[in-house]
């Protein structure tokens, strides 16, 4: 029988750990559970090598069988390496409180969040009070362009390094508005100066995001905090609510 030479098994184990990764980023991707023979299209794979790695990763704890035993989503133990994960950051683990608080205080619905593969990602959320619940989920991934926060995380970028980063899609709005990429790089630019960012009718046309920066060193943004309005909120009500994100953010700042 041949053998796989060493460097033949380094190729098909790396093959695998990719195949793995790319199954777990589409479960995040799609936010349910979903069928092997759906994964297995969703990431280009035989159907047959979904099947081990799903099985493996069953076996391991990381992935489980939905009650149908049909699909497959994230295991038990995926969300207890999350909190550990949470446990040993001190800055999400100070952001998660600081959102919380903030979103008692105002009764606005607020986010931490933060730049995750090219995507501008809520990191934690929290509902305000509101009788009309504004949308917002943790793990949500938003083209940056659509975002008070990604005119912040970008803030520093040069602009080649933005260029490759945004897509002609992401320049899409969900209403199919096209924002111009000379634009969106301009408003980077006054959010850093400003040091604050507001946005309005971007993903929805009833909603303005506003955005603060929290730093992790001079000048670096790590994330953002920010505040999800209707957007018909006073042009007062607004500022009061920035000065409140500004002076939050900057103490989770010095926290980082």
């Amino acid at each position: 029988m041949d053998r796989q030479s060493p460097n033949e098994d380094k190729v098909s184990r790396e093959k695998g750990l990719n195949r793995v990764l790319e199954i777990l980023e589409y479960l995040h991707t799609t936010q349910r559970a979903i069928g092997i023979g759906d994964l297995a299209k969703g990431v280009n794979a035989p159907r047959s090598t979904t099947y081990t790695l799903v099985r493996s990763l069953v076996d391991a704890g990381l992935l489980e069988m939905a009650g149908d035993g049909n699909r497959v989503y994230f295991g038990k133990k995926l969300y207890l390496y999350g909190m550990d994960y949470v446990r040993g950051n001190d800055l999400l683990r100070r952001g998660r409180q600081e959102v919380d608080n903030l979103s008692q205080e105002t009764g606005e619905t607020s986010e931490l969040c933060m730049l995750q593969s090219g995507r501008y990602t809520i990191i934690h959320s929290s509902p305000g009070t509101r009788p009309f619940r504004i949308s917002s989920a943790t793990g949500l991934q938003i083209p940056l362009p659509w975002t008070a926060s990604g005119r912040l995380l970008l803030a520093g970028f040069e602009r080649g390094r933005i260029e490759a980063m945004i897509t002609e899609g992401d320049l899409i709005l969900p209403d199919g508005r096209k924002l111009e990429l000379d634009d969106f790089i301009d408003d980077i630019g006054k959010a850093r100066a400003t040091g604050y960012c507001v946005t309005s009718g971007l993903v929805d046309a009833y909603t303005k995001c506003l955005a603060a920066p929290v730093f992790s060193a001079p000048g670096k943004v790590e994330a953002t905090m920010c505040l999800v309005v209707p957007i018909d909120t006073s042009e007062e009500r607004t500022g009061e609510l920035i000065a409140l994100l500004r002076e939050r953010a900057a103490r989770l700042s010095i926290a980082a």
